[in-house]
């Protein structure tokens, strides 16, 4: 499928698939939704303790990035896996720009480790930092009882459904620890009840720039 990077809403920038019309991140902000979304609801929960976060659509390793920028200040301890069937290139990293994008061009040693690490191993980005990207499809996760917070990024509902299904939230509702959480961009119908029928209790919260709302789901 045709792909280009865009310029997304607040100047930073992501992959569109054209086929799909789709795009990686939000096209009001990719940048803005990743700290709406998956910080500012998910990561923010916690605060001086070790936190395992297991991402659903590594993607680009923005999410990931952006972690391990607020981890630093959160005084988080962070074992991170990034679950991703289709690795982005490196040339479209390198024309993502996010080091410069976020403005911290002393990470940018930090940034190229996060995509130049080996699939499927666990590598120390920093001492408080361990990352593991692993090369998998979403269906074939296994995990249970390892994660305290899910990051649930992956291509719409209107272009994969099949990543959206009872299956799919019983595989994240097991991969959680209890008291765990869920945190996804999301907002449809189809996909709240999913998660509820599961076990999630779900809210609605409100979304980032260009969505009314998103999802949080928490397992009791």
């Amino acid at each position: 499928m045709e792909r280009e990077i865009i310029t997304t809403g607040d100047g930073s920038k992501t992959i569109q698939l054209k086929g799909w019309n789709e795009q990686y991140h939000s096209k009001h902000g990719a940048i803005q939704e990743a700290y709406h979304v998956f910080i500012t609801n998910g990561l923010y929960l916690f605060e001086k303790t070790d936190v395992a976060i297991l991402e659903i659509g590594f993607g680009t390793g923005l999410n990931a990035f952006i972690t391990f920028l607020e981890s630093k200040k959160k005084e988080l301890n962070i074992h991170y896996t990034g679950v991703e069937a289709f690795p982005v290139s490196a040339e479209e990293i390198q024309q993502l720009a996010y080091v410069d994008a976020l403005a911290v061009p002393e990470m940018d040693t930090v940034f190229k480790k996060f995509h130049d690490s080996e699939w499927n191993n666990e590598v120390v980005i920093a001492p408080h930092f361990h990352l593991q990207k692993q090369q998998l499809d979403f269906r074939d996760i296994k995990a249970k009882n390892l994660f305290n917070l899910i990051y649930f990024d992956a291509f719409g509902p209107r272009v994969q459904p099949e990543l959206w299904t009872v299956s799919i939230f019983g595989k994240m509702f097991d991969a959680l620890k209890t008291n765990g959480y869920l945190v996804t961009y999301a907002a449809k119908g189809s996909v709240r009840r999913a998660m509820q029928e599961v076990g999630f209790q779900v809210e609605r919260l409100p979304g980032p720039p260009g969505k009314r709302e998103m999802l949080r789901g928490f397992k009791p």
